[in-house]
């Protein structure tokens, strides 16, 4: 019995009531609008924003590869790396690229390598070094949280968007009232102050 009561209520802009207004009849489409707009929108940015990181991951995937590299210094007294759980070292490394070239530049290896010592780097394309493509587990853990925070973003940003719609309705309801009741006491005989 409650539930129905309680439906009967909320849906009170939709019957025909002689206490309704014009307001309240827009304000109800204006939600009413905002939620489909916000459930599409959300969950076609959501969409959208998994799609594309997915697509840049298998892009990183295809066009970086490892290389092997020789050490420049030892890695000894070198501070370990930023927060890194394997306790890896930064240190120079030199590694020659697709195009032939040697290249230059500080990787992550063991702390007790000395100088000369093979490592491996991963390189990018144009032979740069780069990070690790994140594996297809990683991909698809980062597609989902981006697809998550990208649709929540935009479906909020939608309700904020009516929220602030239903706002300036209010404002101009209680503008409305105020005028009725100037006109009731003015019929009256009082003046408001």
């Amino acid at each position: 019995m409650a539930t129905s009561r309680q439906a009967t209520m909320r849906s009170w802009r939709w019957r025909r009531n002689p206490l309704r207004r014009h307001s309240d009849v827009i304000e109800a489409w204006l939600v009413l609008a905002g939620w489909i707009l916000a459930l599409v929108s959300g969950l076609w940015a959501g969409l959208g924003t998994a799609n594309a990181v997915e697509r840049a991951a298998d892009q990183q995937r295809a066009e970086r590869r490892t290389v092997s590299a020789v050490l420049a210094e030892d890695a000894e007294d070198k501070a370990p790396a930023r927060a890194m759980s394997d306790h890896r070292v930064w240190a120079a490394v030199h590694w020659t690229a697709p195009d032939g070239s040697m290249r230059t530049d500080e990787a992550r290896v063991p702390p007790t390598t000395p100088a000369g010592s093979r490592v491996t780097v991963w390189i990018d394309r144009d032979g740069n070094h780069s990070a690790k493509p994140p594996t297809s587990g990683e991909a698809q853990l980062q597609a989902a949280f981006g697809g998550l925070l990208a649709g929540a973003g935009t479906g909020g940003a939608v309700l904020g968007f009516t929220w602030g719609a239903r706002l300036g309705l209010d404002r101009w309801r209680m503008a409305q009232w105020a005028a009725e009741w100037e006109r009731i006491d003015t019929r009256w005989g009082r003046r408001t102050g």
